[in-house]
């Protein structure tokens, strides 16, 4: 699959990004990790996760499946968090999610964007991942009114040997005031974007360039809006990587397929 270097940074990856937020519904964990596999045979070489995500299932599964290949890159997420914790195991978590269905707060994202937390986060998405380093670490959906930024600045500083890139991630309506701000935070943004909503215009708007955008469509939407949105998506975000995914591995090579026709700045 064709890869490009993020604008404004060194890291190298696939023009299509692989999204792990459903990857706990792909069976247990030896189908998920062989899932994951065979996105890498067929050219993805970055993955986006998050604590969050089946409750650190998918942070377990990209461990078991990658651990500390260099040719992978991984982003994960600080700031939003499952409640009952990253490693309660799958009875938990299913449990939670059905009865979070009567009582919101079983199954509801615990919000906090303090350094503290980020801390602990940071180094049970390592033992997760078994890596001893985050290629990128996003803050997920974060307020900007809500964090102490000067604090962390500070944290990011004191964690370099831990975290390679920090960045924003969500709707336009939360990464916009870090660009604004040129919050030293947003070292890299992803965003996500429509191809007639034009979201990320945010991005240019405040003279970067896109690197990482979602939201075209998703793993459902796939199957049904066809490969013209998938071609159009990597036209409307040409210098950076599309996050995608999908549960079915039959149809992880068209993705491949469309990412080598597309237009990018072309590095391997």
């Amino acid at each position: 699959m064709q890869r490009v270097c993020l604008p404004d940074t060194d890291l190298s990856i696939s023009r299509f990004s692989f999204g792990t937020a459903n990857l706990h519904h792909i069976g247990g964990r030896k189908k998920q990790t062989a899932h994951l596999m065979s996105a890498a045979d067929v050219g993805f070489s970055h993955f986006d996760t998050a604590p969050l995500y089946g409750f650190g299932e998918a942070e377990r599964a990209l461990g078991i499946a990658f651990g500390g290949l260099e040719n992978i890159t991984i982003a994960t997420k600080v700031g939003l968090y499952p409640p009952g914790g990253s490693d309660q195991g799958r009875a938990s978590m299913f449990a939670r999610k059905v009865a979070g269905k009567v009582i919101c707060p079983l199954s509801r994202a615990i919000v906090d964007l303090s350094v503290k937390r980020a801390s602990l986060s940071v180094e049970g998405s390592l033992k997760r991942l078994r890596r001893t380093r985050l290629d990128l670490l996003l803050l997920h959906e974060a307020n900007i009114n809500l964090l102490n930024s000067d604090e962390w600045q500070r944290w990011q500083e004191n964690f370099r040997d831990k975290v390679r890139w920090i960045g924003v991630a969500g709707p336009a309506a939360t990464v916009e005031p870090f660009l604004k701000s040129q919050s030293p935070i947003a070292q890299i943004v992803q965003v996500r974007d429509g191809l007639t909503t034009h979201e990320a215009d945010v991005v240019g708007a405040a003279g970067r360039s896109l690197q990482l955008t979602y939201g075209y469509f998703s793993s459902g939407a796939v199957q049904n809006l066809g490969e013209d949105v998938l071609r159009e998506a990597l036209l409307r975000n040409s210098t950076g990587s599309v996050l995608v995914t999908t549960r079915q591995t039959h149809r992880l090579a068209t993705f491949a397929r469309i990412a080598n026709g597309s237009i990018g700045r072309e590095v391997s």
